[in-house]
């Protein structure tokens, strides 16, 4: 696998450099990278490993771990709130963030209920799940497009889950791009980290009822999104039929288990699936940075990287807070 190295802050690019990555402004909020070098040394190989087990039996399950990491975060912050399960007669599904309607088609559970025990095993009740899920993010990212990067650690695991705070905080598929960028301002992340953080776009998968409209309720006078090519709109219907939006379709059909900026190469030729993604590359807010990310896969490694990151220290819990969970889907 090609190995890609950089220098970068929290808050941008600094420099490009080869050699091992190093972080000068990445550690925060009492995260540390090597926070489990002395408790349990062990622990970010053993995530590792069960990470690229299972993404050489499935590759797309490392964007369901992607996707899982984020998604957490972006919903009351990086704890490991989307890892918690109802409780039979006791819970109602939808009242948590794992089973709520607005987060469809989650997966990577077993990966991190795997690692997690192993884990236990070797280091009991001391790696939290949240981050057993910002290390396998990144050990996704690895299996998938050959880069890595150090990741700051130090999580403890939240006792909520809040599932109707999905629906305001997960991004809206939008074609709306200063909706958007407000959107992920109000998290704190900027417009760069928007679109360097679609690229994970080019792994994974989408259900057909996220972009269905744009195939045949594009408004009263055209049936089909004129921003989609012609040639790849009829592919998608046959994807996913008129009146059966239960299917999915990859959100790269080019390269769809190669975590790479053929995505932003998709975008130029009117192949990008999901309406929010396709108008980044007519959006003057977004255009110059796509373009620069399809010209130079570096430069949008480093950006990945960097945005990443800052995700992962969205609101933690650190310290005495929280617990440390000896079961990723169930309290203490």
């Amino acid at each position: 696998m090609e190995k890609v190295y950089f220098w970068w802050t929290i808050f941008g690019v600094v420099a490009l450099a080869t050699g091992r990555i190093g972080l000068t402004n990445g550690e925060d909020e009492g995260l540390s990278v090597g926070f489990y070098s002395k408790t349990c040394p062990s622990a970010e190989q053993i995530v590792r490993n069960s990470v690229a087990k299972a993404v050489a039996k499935d590759p797309g399950q490392a964007a369901g771990i992607i996707r899982l990491y984020f998604h957490d975060c972006i919903v009351g912050g990086c704890d490991g709130s989307i890892l918690l399960d109802s409780i039979p007669g006791i819970t109602n599904s939808f009242d948590i963030e794992r089973h709520s309607p607005g987060n469809p088609l989650l997966r990577g559970f077993q990966i991190i209920d795997n690692a997690k025990s192993k884990l236990e095993s070797r280091c009991p009740q001391t790696v939290s799940c949240s981050d057993i899920l910002a290390f396998a993010a990144r050990d996704s990212v690895l299996a998938t497009g050959g880069f890595s990067y150090p990741v700051p650690a130090g999580r403890r695991d939240g006792r909520v889950s809040n599932g109707s705070a999905v629906f305001t905080n997960v991004p809206p598929v939008t074609p709306n791009i200063t909706r958007l960028k407000q959107h992920f301002e109000a998290r704190g992340l900027s417009l760069k980290d928007m679109v360097a953080l679609s690229g994970a776009h080019s792994i994974g998968f989408t259900p057909c009822g996220a972009f269905s409209n744009r195939l045949y309720f594009f408004n009263e006078t055209v049936e089909t999104d004129p921003s989609l090519d012609p040639k790849f709109a009829a592919f998608l219907k046959t994807q996913c039929p008129k009146g059966k939006f239960d299917g999915t379709a990859d959100l790269d059909n080019v390269t769809p288990n190669s975590l790479d900026v053929q995505f932003y190469e998709n975008l130029k030729k009117k192949m990008g699936v999901l309406s929010s993604d396709q108008a980044m590359e007519d959006d003057q807010l977004t255009v110059a940075m796509v373009r620069q990310y399809r010209s130079s896969q570096s430069l949008w490694k480093a950006d990945f990287v960097a945005a990443m990151v800052k995700v992962g220290n969205m609101k933690v819990l650190t310290g005495t807070q929280g617990e440390i969970r000896r079961n990723c889907s169930a309290l203490n």
